[in-house]
């Protein structure tokens, strides 16, 4: 469940508040009573993306165009 705080709490506890959201807790900034942020950790970082890494790996029969009748099984779908 998440936790509701106002600005000026906020404001005055960031440090401990950043520590809980690192910790997993989700933290709703309120504005005048009214949710105005929220206050979540990063997602893990997946892993790089190279671009070209398949470079060479895919035969050219990987680009021809596909058989009459498995295109035809797509169209159906």
């Amino acid at each position: 469940m998440a936790k509701l705080v106002n600005v000026h709490e906020a404001k005055t506890h960031f440090s401990r508040l950043l520590e809980e959201a690192h910790r997993g807790q989700e933290i709703i900034v309120a504005k005048a009573g009214r949710p105005y942020a929220r206050l979540v950790p990063l997602a893990p970082v997946s892993g790089t993306r190279r671009p070209g890494r398949l470079s060479g790996r895919l035969g050219g029969a990987f680009f021809e165009p596909l058989p009459r009748d498995e295109l035809a099984a797509w169209d159906a779908q």
